[in-house]
């Protein structure tokens, strides 16, 4: 691994898991009234298109940090539509 990918490694690791609290958080206090519904769908379908660049480029860093951020930022907005 070189330098390039352990930069990309570490950088999508601390963005994916700073998500991680925001889904406790919401799923443990079942409510979700303080998120923004529009930005959450906005960064959801953009974190989409990232997954779907990394995967025409074959970059698997991209592939692998877009599709968990993916999964928490839809646990977000799952739990934005469910507990409104």
């Amino acid at each position: 691994m070189n330098l390039t990918e352990i930069l990309g490694f570490v950088a999508g690791s601390l963005t994916t898991i700073a998500f991680l609290p925001q889904v406790i958080k919401t799923w443990k206090d079942r409510s979700a009234g303080d998120i923004s519904l529009l930005m959450f769908l906005m960064f959801t379908l953009g974190v989409s298109l990232w997954l779907a660049y990394g995967v025409l480029i074959n970059n698997p860093v991209i592939i692998i940090f877009n599709m968990l951020t993916l999964i928490l930022a839809g646990s977000i907005l799952f739990f934005k539509l469910k507990y409104k």
